[in-house]
């Protein structure tokens, strides 16, 4: 369980809309990014507001169908299995989560005949925004009320000055107050049908839902986040995608683990990006600095697959391509490195390899995922061309090859040293480097010249 005196017992220092509903009305709350009943802002607001609350979610296909080619299976498995808890956790009160299929605006528009309110959690995303337009629209025509409320960062969007730059967003917001966690002891739920539900999906696989963020968050306490690079070693905190579904609160976890500041840090990175694109919604189409809009990428076929497989005869950039397509997760540094090595080795746009991450990653935020493929090729936010030696990197952080090994199947019968030299051996089934990594970095340095001097011209 996580520490009760992290919670209040109210929303203190919340700027919320002042009452406006009676007592007896039904009211309709949908769940997004925020699949728990502790600490969910606008849920514990519906039930302080109304008689009764009916929690709902939508499978939007537009979001879940085959359609969407931005949609990760891991991610859908994770989400599915969290609300499958959810749902657990509402019928010990009586209720259950009230599931529909269609287009989310749709959906509610037919549900506004029998319900005098609509309560929801902001989100960010271009897509949310027009959704969010549609229903608020929806509910002015025909007289209902919408209530919206910031609940999925540590930062109010009020705060953020069009930042271009972390360092700078972050003095600035880190020594705000963080208002407390607050519990939620309701049990008004409605409990009738309404017609049109549908049952949830069996759950998928061992990860996502609740109990397994709070249990995360206790390992979060005893790991060595100062070496969470080392690769082979399990000093990551593992609540990524706890934070994307929000089966854990942003402040649940800023205060459950506010004596490490490394990962505060990383929650204000999320912040950042997640803000940035807000404001700036063309990020999702192109470069944050737009002199990079002409960079003649080579996008060749071949290297593209290879990287795609894990077969580019880099041991380090191999081992995390597999282990991101058996199991949607690797290592930020390796992730780092794999991108590293499609945009500045293979020159190879970085919107594709944002596309195929974001198709695989059980994490997948789109705000976050964009904001580290600008970042990485030096498109975004970072005004310096970032260079990494695969081979080095590969010593630094995985000595003695274990996590190689365990992702690359050719290479496990391999000592160390011939793994950190696989370039100058011919090994058993794995392949010889693709490309001459430092020729082809030098060659990217030059098509990023090019293009930004065809600017200032």
């Amino acid at each position: 369980m996580l520490k009760a005196s992290f919670y209040s017992n109210s929303f203190f220092n919340i700027n919320l809309i002042t009452r406006e509903l009676k007592r007896n009305v039904l009211c309709l709350f949908i769940f997004r990014r925020d699949l728990r009943l502790d600490d969910n802002t606008g849920l514990i607001k519906a039930l302080e507001d109304c008689e009764k609350v009916i929690p709902a979610f939508i499978l939007d296909p537009r979001q879940v169908g085959n359609e969407n080619e931005y949609k990760s299976e891991f991610a859908i498995n994770f989400m599915i299995n969290s609300l499958n808890e959810l749902n657990d956790e509402l019928r010990k009160r009586g209720s259950r989560l009230y599931v529909y299929f269609g287009l989310a605006e749709e959906v509610i528009k037919n549900l506004l005949k029998d319900v005098d309110a609509v309560y929801l959690n902001e989100d960010y995303t271009p897509f949310s925004k027009m959704r969010d337009e549609r229903i608020r629209k929806y509910c002015e025509d025909t007289g209902k009320i919408m209530k919206s409320f910031e609940d999925y960062l540590l930062t109010s969007k009020n705060d953020f000055k069009n930042y271009r730059n972390f360092t700078t967003f972050y003095n600035v917001v880190k020594n705000k107050q963080i208002r407390k966690p607050v519990q939620n002891n309701y049990t008004n739920y409605y409990k009738n049908s309404l017609g049109d539900e549908h049952e949830l999906p069996p759950r998928q696989g061992e990860r996502g839902g609740r109990k397994e963020g709070i249990k995360l968050i206790e390992r979060a306490r005893q790991i060595n986040y100062d070496r969470k690079d080392f690769v082979a070693e399990d000093n990551r905190t593992f609540l990524s995608p706890h934070l994307k579904f929000g089966t854990l609160s942003i402040r649940e976890v800023y205060y459950s683990l506010l004596d490490s500041q490394a990962i505060i840090r990383q929650l204000y990175w999320r912040d950042f990006y997640t803000l940035l694109a807000y404001y700036n919604e063309r990020v999702f189409h192109e470069p944050l600095k737009r002199e990079y809009n002409c960079i003649e990428w080579e996008n060749n076929e071949r290297l593209l697959q290879a990287w795609v497989e894990g077969k580019t005869g880099y041991p380090i950039i191999d081992a995390g391509m597999r282990q991101l397509n058996r199991i949607g997760d690797m290592p930020n540094r390796v992730r780092m490195l794999t991108a590293f090595f499609l945009v500045k080795v293979l020159l190879i746009d970085w919107r594709i390899g944002e596309k195929y991450f974001a198709s695989k990653l059980i994490d997948y935020d789109p705000s976050v995922n964009n904001g580290n493929w600008q970042w990485i090729a030096s498109v975004g936010t970072d005004y310096i061309f970032r260079v990494f030696d695969p081979w080095k990197q590969q010593i630094t952080y995985d000595p003695e090859a274990k996590y190689v090994k365990r992702w690359v199947d050719e290479l496990e019968s391999y000592d160390s040293e011939i793994i950190h030299n696989a370039y100058k051996y011919t090994l058993k089934n794995y392949p010889k480097p693709i490309v001459d990594w430092r020729i082809r970095v030098n060659l990217a340095k030059r098509l990023y010249e090019v293009c930004r001097k065809s600017k200032i011209k």
